[in-house]
C-alpha cells in the first residue's frame, strides 16, 4: 500500500489491514486540500469532526487520502455496527443495484420492503401482532412516530425529556432538549411539545422509581394525561450524554402511559440492532414500547429508518397517511436485510457485550487513577465518560474536547456529546478487533494524561 492513496487506489472493508498507522500528521496535504474544497462548496453549518478525507473503511479502521490509517471508535455515530462494507451488505447491495434502483414502493411494492418489516416485526420487543412503516432517517421516523401516536388517541400533546435528542426536523428540534449546536436561531419550534426531568444518576441521585414519579409529577401537573398523545425516550439517552436511566424508570413511565392511553414510544436510532448488547436496548430495561423508531444502524451505512409497533395503533392512519418517495428505498432494503442477517448469524449481539466490558474495565482502570472522569457508563458497546472538575459533578466540557482532539491527531476517531458537551462516547464498530480497540484506549489514556 502507498503512502498516499486516493478513493480509486484502495478498497475498502474488512480486507483493510487492520492497524493504526500515522503516515502524515492530521489533516495530512491531500486531506487539506478535499477540506478547502468543502469550505468552498459546502454550507458552513455541515461541520466535521476529523479532519480527514476518507477513502476507505472497514473493520476497526478508517484509511484517508495521505495513508493514514486511523482507528474507529465512532461508527459513524453508531451507523456501521456490522462494519463498513459487511461481505453480506456489499453482496446484497451489488445484486439489488443490478436488478433495479427504485419504483417508489408507494406505487410499485417490491419484496425487499416487505420482508424487512417482517424482520422488524418480528425482533423488535413483544410477541403482540405488529406493523412497520420504512423511512430514510431518525428524525423522519420520530416525526412519523409522533404523528401515528396523534391519530391513534385523538390527543395532541407530546412528552419528551431533558437531555433529549430526537433530531435536526423542525418537530424533532422541538423535542430535542440541547439548544447549541441544534436549535439556535432554528424556531419557532412545532407546539404541543413539553419537557419532563430525566433519570440521570450521576447528577440527580434518584433511584428509578423515585425519578419516575418526579416526572410523571411533572406531566400530570403540566400536561394531564387526557391531553397527551404519546411519550417519546431513547431508553439510553444519546447525544445528551449516554444516560443510563435508573433501574426501574423506563419501566414505570411505560406503565403509566399504559394506564392512561399514552403511546409510549422508543427512540431506539442510536441504541438499535445489538449496539448495547441485546438486539434492543429497551430490552435490557423489561420494555416493551408500543412504538419503536429505529434507523442508523439498520442497514450497514445506507439511509433507512422504520416505526414498528402495535398492529392497531400502526393501522390508524388512513390510507395515504404515511410515505415518502425514498422510504424503504429497495437497495437499503437490501442491506438492511443482509446486516440483520449478520446480526442475528454472526455473534454481534454477544460481540457488543465483549466489546462493553473490555470498554468499562478499562475506563474505570483509568478513572481509578484521575478524578477527572467523573462517570463511566452504558451498555455493551455504547459507553461514555463523563469529565468533571474533580471533586464534583461539574461539568468541564474543555477536557473532553481537548482528550478528543488529542486522540484524533494520533489516530484514533473519538466524538463527544453531552448536554454540557462534556462526554466522551465510544462506539466502534462491532467488527473491530480486540488489540486495536485495546490500542485505541490507549491512546485515549495517553491523550488524558497529557492534559493538565
Amino acid at each position: 500500500m502507498t503512502d498516499t492513496m486516493t478513493s480509486d487506489q484502495v478498497l475498502g472493508g474488512p480486507g483493510l489491514p487492520q492497524e493504526r498507522r500515522m503516515v502524515t500528521a492530521i489533516p495530512g496535504p491531500k486531506s487539506l486540500a478535499l477540506l478547502a474544497r468543502k469550505a468552498e462548496a459546502v454550507a458552513s453549518g455541515v461541520a466535521h469532526t476529523v479532519p480527514i478525507a476518507a477513502v476507505a473503511a472497514g473493520g476497526g479502521v478508517i484509511v484517508d487520502a495521505d495513508g493514514n490509517s486511523l482507528i474507529d471508535l465512532g461508527s459513524g455515530i453508531a451507523v456501521t455496527g456490522v462494519g463498513n462494507s459487511h461481505p453480506r451488505v456489499v453482496e446484497a447491495v451489488t445484486r439489488q443495484v443490478a436488478a433495479f434502483t427504485h419504483t417508489c414502493f408507494m406505487i410499485s411494492p417490491y419484496e425487499g420492503y416487505v420482508a424487512v418489516a417482517e424482520a422488524l416485526n418480528r425482533l423488535t420487543p413483544g410477541d403482540h401482532a405488529k406493523k412497520s412503516a420504512l423511512f430514510n432517517s431518525g428524525a423522519e421516523a420520530v416525526e412519523n412516530a409522533v404523528k401515528i401516536a396523534r391519530k391513534f388517541t385523538g390527543r395532541q400533546a407530546v412528552v419528551a425529556f431533558d437531555h433529549a435528542y430526537h433530531g435536526r426536523t423542525n418537530l424533532t428540534m422541538a423535542l430535542t432538549a440541547k439548544s447549541m449546536p441544534y436549535k439556535s436561531g432554528f424556531g419557532p419550534f412545532a407546539g404541543e411539545v413539553y419537557r419532563a426531568p430525566v433519570s440521570y444518576p450521576f447528577h440527580d441521585g434518584l433511584g428509578g422509581a423515585e425519578a419516575a414519579a418526579r416526572s410523571i409529577s411533572v406531566i400530570e401537573k403540566q400536561v394531564g394525561a387526557g391531553n397527551l398523545a404519546a411519550v417519546i425516550i431513547e431508553p439510553i439517552l444519546g447525544e445528551g450524554g449516554f444516560i443510563v436511566p435508573a433501574d426501574g424508570f423506563l419501566e414505570a413511565i411505560s406503565e403509566w402511559c399504559t394506564a392512561n392511553g399514552v403511546v409510549f414510544i422508543a427512540d431506539e436510532v442510536q441504541t438499535g440492532f445489538a449496539r448495547t448488547g441485546a438486539m434492543f436496548a429497551s430490552e435490557l430495561f423489561g420494555v416493551v414500547p408500543d412504538l419503536i423508531a429505529t434507523a442508523k444502524g439498520i442497514a450497514g451505512g445506507l439511509p433507512l429508518a422504520a416505526v414498528t409497533g402495535r398492529a392497531e395503533i400502526m393501522d390508524a392512519p388512513h390510507v395515504g397517511g404515511l410515505g415518502g418517495t425514498y422510504g424503504g428505498n429497495p437497495i437499503a432494503c437490501a442491506a438492511a436485510l443482509a446486516s440483520i442477517e449478520a446480526f442475528e448469524h454472526d455473534g454481534l449481539v454477544e460481540r457488543a457485550s465483549e466489546i462493553g466490558v473490555r470498554l468499562v474495565d478499562r475506563l474505570l482502570q483509568i478513572q481509578a487513577a484521575d478524578a477527572r472522569i467523573g462517570d463511566v457508563r452504558g451498555r455493551g458497546a455504547m459507553v461514555a465518560a463523563e469529565f468533571v472538575k474533580p471533586g464534583t459533578t461539574e461539568p468541564d466540557a474543555a477536557l473532553a474536547i481537548g482528550v478528543a482532539k488529542a486522540a484524533i491527531a494520533q489516530g484514533v476517531v473519538l466524538l463527544t456529546c453531552g448536554t454540557y458537551g462534556n462526554v466522551v462516547r465510544f462506539l466502534p464498530p462491532l467488527s473491530i478487533s480486540d488489540e486495536l480497540l485495546d490500542e485505541g484506549l490507549d491512546v485515549v489514556a495517553a491523550a488524558l494524561k497529557g492534559i493538565s
